[in-house]
């Protein structure tokens, strides 16, 4: 193991707490070994695949049409896109050199671990509350059902039976994910394939759309590219704020590989080239495909589209014929993608917190069995994605899952940057990665999640939704401090109550130059002082 591994791990192994005796009271019988053939690691391939997966799912498929609501004219929404994709790349700068410094899975949790030593766990356990709680994926999953609906000729896809869909959406990743691991990750690539082939059909046929061929009246919109205010009250900090929000959840994702790394062939020299490769070429085709659609559905039509919007673009492209049906299936498609994708990389998240034994019940949570699949957190992931699906009311249930989906995640990207600034100019910390993110690309990251943290709390000139504005930040804010809250009963209340604390010892064998070996997790009852 590296030095700088060595240094990644004081602030997450077993060197739990002060008040712990040096013998336990007794051992565990439990002893659980985590390792993968190299045929089960991911290579550049498929981290790309991972990456682009996640990123393109709903996001470029479904909220153009709210961006477009929100900022009232086209330029503004290309602006904004741009700007996503630039606060994407400076987040993957930030990212890499955490990553790089710290090559195992868990993503966020390693590296506020590492930044934020005391109180000890504290930072764990809030990112625990997001990641757990909020780290679903019921909005893709929404969406496939969306589209399902819309693809079978339905004149109101939403609902219950999208969300019916939904769960069926969500059930199937996870089963598969935890039965049949390979095909799980076969499946993720040739999707992400499939979906790229798709956004670049929709570039292709925007293409066409501005030369005129369209089976209805070539829309202006691009020509009042920024005319502000086409909408009477749009527009506004708020209404940008939100915007933009949604817009980085589209391009959410990027971090996909850093969750996963303890799974990656050679994961230093994987991650610093899939991450960027993934990243560029889906900021390229966004772009692009927000052109296509403005140069195809006027500008009422593209208000009032909802999430349904680039299946309005191939009716107005291509005509309302049986075959167009089939385009909104391959968005389906894509969800599905991002759905395999996404609980792919969660559910190793939450494992991770399983193996600290920060979860109740941790050998339940981390087990491998019985087909060397996280399945117990794949569960987890799953049980929360369909409380979700059913628990927000209808009409605006998209888009409060979409926000609540992404807003804490800001809060989590502010301390990330801020403690990688900490570890760059604190000289006690003996930080080191082998990449470098420059301290303008660390603070732009920074200062980005800051405003989106900020503006969603101040109120917008006109609420394009049906629940109050500040909603959606709130709960957010409030599954943060639930992790606080848990810190507090799982770190001081129940140890001194019970006696004892689970303690996990993490041992890594054979471990090479990746940080990469056999990993065995071992669990004592550890009596308090």
């Amino acid at each position: 193991m590296t030095e700088q591994e060595e240094a990644g791990k004081a602030g997450s192994d077993a060197t739990a707490a002060e008040p712990l005796t040096a013998a336990p009271a007794y051992t565990t019988d439990d002893e659980q070994t985590f390792e993968f053939e190299d045929s089960r690691k991911l290579g550049i391939t498929s981290s790309v695949f991972l990456i682009l997966n996640k990123m393109i799912g709903t996001g470029i498929f479904s909220t153009p049409s709210g961006i477009f609501k929100a900022t009232g004219n086209a330029g503004v929404c290309i602006i904004l896109w741009i700007v996503g994709g630039i606060i994407t790349f400076t987040g993957l700068s930030v990212y890499l050199e955490f990553g790089l410094a710290i090559p195992r899975s868990g993503g966020e949790k390693n590296y506020l671990e590492r930044a934020y030593q005391r109180p000890k766990y504290l930072a764990t356990c809030i990112f625990l509350s997001q990641m757990v709680l909020l780290g679903f994926s019921s909005g893709n999953s929404l969406a496939f059902g969306q589209y399902v609906l819309f693809a079978s000729g339905s004149e109101a896809p939403d609902g219950w039976k999208a969300r019916g869909i939904a769960i069926a959406c969500i059930t199937f990743a996870c089963l598969l994910h935890s039965t049949l691991p390979r095909w799980g990750m076969r499946l993720f690539n040739i999707l992400g394939v499939f979906k790229v082939g798709i956004l670049a059909f929709i570039v292709f046929s925007g293409f066409a759309a501005l030369g005129g061929h369209l089976k209805i009246p070539k829309p202006d919109t691009l020509q009042h590219a920024f005319r502000w205010y086409i909408f009477e009250g749009t527009g506004g900090a708020y209404n940008y704020a939100t915007a933009l929000l949604r817009i980085v959840y589209s391009y959410k994702g990027w971090e996909n590989a850093n969750y996963v790394l303890g799974e990656v062939r050679h994961p230093r020299r994987t991650l610093a080239i899939a991450a960027p490769l993934a990243i560029g070429g889906t900021m390229a085709l966004y772009v692009l495909a927000n052109v296509a659609y403005f140069a195809a559905i006027p500008a009422e039509e593209m208000q009032n589209s909802g999430v349904i919007v680039a299946g309005i673009f191939f009716k107005n492209v291509f005509g309302a014929s049986a075959g167009v049906r089939a385009l909104p299936a391959f968005v389906a498609l894509s969800n599905l993608g991002n759905v395999l994708a996404v609980s792919f990389a969660h559910s190793r998240v939450n494992q991770e917190f399983a193996k600290e034994g920060i979860l109740p019940f941790p050998k339940f949570w981390a087990s491998n069995k019985p087909f060397n699949a996280p399945a117990a957190s794949l569960f987890l992931h799953w049980l929360v994605s369909v409380i979700f699906l059913v628990a927000p009311p209808a009409g605006d249930a998209y888009g409060f899952i979409v926000d609540l989906y992404t807003y804490p995640g800001a809060w989590i990207n502010t301390f990330v940057a801020l403690g990688l600034l900490y570890l760059q100019f604190s000289p006690r910390q003996k930080w080191t990665s082998p990449f470098h993110s420059y301290v303008p690309f660390t603070v732009i990251f920074l200062l980005s999640n800051v405003f989106l943290v900020i503006v969603p709390f101040i109120p917008p000139s006109r609420n394009t939704s049906s629940y109050p504005h500040y909603v959606f930040p709130l709960v957010g804010v409030g599954v943060l401090l639930l992790g606080v809250a848990y810190w507090l009963v799982w770190a001081k209340l129940w140890p001194k109550l019970g006696g004892y604390r689970v303690v996990a010892e993490r041992v890594v064998l054979d471990a090479n130059e990746d940080g990469a070996g056999q990993e065995v997790i071992r669990y004592r009852k550890v009596k308090i002082a």
